[in-house]
């Protein structure tokens, strides 16, 4: 038998679960299956003549905010838009449980919601009360458990060790610079740099830790579902603006195919792109198969901002009011890309049920097409499931920008989605945060999607990212003060700041880089002393904060795996320059000077067009190497593993044939350059990331070998496989990499007690 166990020894039977499933799911008739491409893809003689004319609306919505019909194309404009439907069975239900002033106030109208006797096949102890049930005290007991989260139990107090001793060996590392100068009457400018960088470099670890050290915080966060036919109406927003149609079609049919009653919910595609052959298909969708299905295209006036996704989605708020029944009780979103699991909507809506302050919940955004060994470290698994949950046991959760489901009248509260910001996702939940509100991260696998395909995508969405985060923060004064986040807690207050601040903090971290190559080339060392005993305890002290970080990155890592974390630790440095420059340009350039408020884009006239990931169509190595070093600006990291490299061969060389005795040579080398953990072998290969990625990108295969699709309905899901990183070579070499200067570490510390 097909069970599943909860925490308690219970065992669901998962056949009836389905069962159930199955007969709670309205299925209209009769249903045209999908079973080719070129169904979805657009009817065959699709024609204006072939559209149906539009139903009218029910009495009471009718030229509501000033509704026109034109039954030019068989469609309607509204508000300036473009709001096109095939004439399909009307959603009664949505119309009758609404009143004529499309009230929405979800808390009244679902009061008997959570007071139901809940389903027989949940009638049992671990069950509360109400048609929510609680199949497990924990969202993420599926994710990680045993051994690893007795473990990770320890990281708050390792990470105050290693912080602590850390502290320890940077105070006796200056200690040693001052009497070094005082017994040689000597500046060494070069030990003064090199503290400053290693402190540099050290930061965003540092404030990493100390936010991780909420860990010690346990987060109560349970796994519900929501059973039954009595459930709230729910619009759901598919945002595009000129993606694959295959791609955003994928998302729509597995939005319209989730465990939900099918009268209780509608999915509304928002297309930026104004795509016709998008239209056309949605077109066949609704006509054939989802009736509850919509196409909404926005106007887009030439000089008149639009406001991006923003804009996009505050179009569709406003034109809920005009569908039949008005705007549903709860929105949720998705990205063009994500595809939502079938128990999306019931894992995620109890969360704002039994709360009646919380005004967003959200789940991970997944991804099933990330290349072996995640190069780029495009996965945000170390995000996802160590940063997100610590955020929400201190209630401090931000919206992911994807599948997330929000009450309506939290919208309302912050005017809808704040606008002039390129991270709306974070603005929304920052400002309800503001307001006082609840947000909550449920951490299920619930949806999966795609990660950018080539490296000029990827530079365009992280740097969007940051921008939008610092944008945020600029409005809200850091979330230090003002009217805005007036009712934050401290932990809100200090989450905000501190996201912020490791931002702007990459263009501190770019400048310290430059500094490397330089003090390797000028010769000088980068440690000093003024006799052995200091010497051998700075190794000894060097040893113990190495080796704790390693413990305590291993632990922490845990709940994503401790391959992503080394990849986040590598993405930091290399990613930096980039994020510097997006920076500088939109917040401290005027426009005079090219200053102007935009994601990385790059100079030149080649785009993003290398499909590098594709093995029979990428370009070639040439073609590759050139794009990536000087349209993308990647020439900055081979200038400077380049230098830094020929600086380490330099002071090697003088170690060798300008001193004399094993003893001395050895010292000189470890004082000039090796000094343990091997920082600049780490700097090196962490910025040479992009080089290898243009020499080696990796290959995938074509999306549709990614995922599983029924055959009868066309709806596709991601296989287990894909939604898994493998293990790749280029894993394995950073581990060596790591283990080596980990491995070296030990030996210059066992060598320390003969010196």
């Amino acid at each position: 038998m097909n069970g599943h166990y909860d925490d308690g020894g219970e065992m669901v039977d998962l056949n009836v679960l389905q069962s159930q499933r199955d007969q709670s799911r309205y299925t209209p008739e009769p249903i045209t299956p999908l079973t080719s491409r070129p169904l979805i893809r657009g009817p065959a003689g699709f024609s204006e003549e072939s559209l149906p004319s539009y139903p009218s609306y029910p009495s009471g919505v009718s030229g509501h905010m000033g509704l026109t019909v034109n039954r030019g194309y068989g469609e309607e404009s509204v508000a300036s838009g473009d709001y096109s439907r095939p004439t399909t069975p009307s959603l009664v239900p949505f119309h009758q449980n609404r009143s004529s002033d499309f009230s929405y106030h979800s808390q009244a109208t679902l009061t008997n919601l959570v007071s139901k006797p809940p389903s027989p096949i949940f009638a049992k102890e671990w069950v509360e009360p109400g048609s929510i049930a609680r199949i497990a005290d924990r969202d993420d007991k599926e994710i990680w458990r045993g051994w690893k989260r007795w473990l990770f139990r320890a990281v708050p107090f390792l990470i105050f060790a290693n912080t602590a001793l850390y502290l320890l060996y940077l105070a006796l590392r200056i200690t040693c610079v001052v009497f070094a100068q005082q017994a040689q009457h000597n500046t060494f400018a070069a030990a003064w740099v090199f503290i400053a960088i290693e402190v540099a470099t050290a930061i965003p670890s540092l404030m990493h830790n100390g936010w991780t050290m909420w860990a010690m915080k346990k987060r109560q966060r349970p796994k519900l579902r929501l059973t039954g036919n009595d459930v709230p109406t729910v619009d759901v927003f598919i945002t595009c603006a000129g993606e694959d149609d295959d791609v955003v079609l994928d998302t729509i049919c597995g939005a319209c195919d989730v465990d939900y009653p099918r009268d209780r919910f509608r999915v509304i595609v928002l297309d930026d792109g104004g795509s016709e052959t998008l239209k056309a298909s949605v077109h066949h969708l609704t006509s054939t198969t989802y009736p509850n299905l919509y196409y909404m295209a926005r106007q887009k006036i030439p000089g008149v901002p639009h406001h991006f996704k923003a804009g996009n989605l505050n179009y569709g708020l406003e034109q809920t009011h005009l569908l039949p029944g008005g705007p549903g009780q709860f929105m949720a979103a998705l990205d063009a890309d994500m595809i939502p699991e079938q128990d999306w909507l019931r894992a995620v809506l109890p969360h704002l049920l039994i709360d009646d302050k919380m005004a967003l919940a959200c789940p991970p955004q997944l991804f099933y097409n990330t290349p072996p060994s995640d190069p780029l470290a495009q996965s945000l698994d170390f995000f996802v499931h160590v940063i997100e949950p610590i955020k929400d046991a201190l209630n401090v959760a931000w919206c992911t920008g994807s599948g997330y489901v929000v009450r309506r009248e939290a919208l309302d509260d912050i005017g809808n989605f704040p606008l002039g910001s390129l991270a709306e996702d974070v603005a929304t939940s920052t400002m309800m945060l503001g307001k006082g509100w609840k947000t909550a991260y449920v951490h299920e696998p619930l949806q999966f999607g795609t990660v950018p395909e080539d490296f000029g995508s990827h530079l365009k969405q992280r740097t969007r990212w940051a921008i939008g985060t610092i944008e945020t923060a600029i409005k809200l004064n850091f979330c230090l003060y003002g009217d805005k986040v007036k009712r934050m807690t401290s932990a809100q207050r200090f989450s905000g700041f501190l996201y912020a601040t490791l931002s702007w903090y990459t263009i501190l971290l770019t400048a310290s880089l430059f500094a490397i190559p330089i003090i390797l080339l000028w010769g000088k060392p980068l440690v000093a002393f003024s006799n052995m005993v200091q010497l051998r305890w700075l190794i000894r002290a060097c040893f113990a904060t190495t080796i704790t970080n390693r413990i305590c990155e291993f632990i922490l890592f845990i709940p994503a795996g401790y391959h992503t974390g080394q990849r986040g630790s590598r993405y930091q440095l290399w990613m930096a320059p980039y994020i510097a420059l997006c920076i500088v340009r939109s917040f401290l350039l005027p426009t005079w000077l090219g200053g102007q408020t935009q994601a990385f884009k790059p100079t030149g006239s080649l785009s993003s067009a290398l499909e590098e990931r594709d093995p029979q169509r990428r370009k070639n190595l040439p073609r590759r190497l050139f794009t990536i070093l000087f349209n993308y600006m990647a020439g900055f990291h081979l200038i400077f593993v380049y230098a830094t490299l020929v600086g380490v061969v330099l002071v090697s060389y003088r170690c060798f044939f300008e001193t004399s005795g094993v003893k001395n040579t050895l010292i000189c080398l470890v004082i000039h350059a090796f000094w343990p953990p091997l920082t600049f072998l780490f700097l090196c290969t962490s910025l040479w990331t992009p080089i290898a990625y243009a020499i080696d990108p990796p290959s995938m295969p074509d999306r549709e070998e990614l995922l599983k699709r029924d055959p009868k309905t066309g709806v596709a899901h991601p296989t287990e496989r894909s939604k898994k990183i493998a293990f790749g070579a280029q894993s394995a070499w950073f581990e060596l990499e790591y283990s080596l200067g980990t491995i070296f570490t030990i030996l210059v510390f066992v060598w320390s007690f003969w010196l």
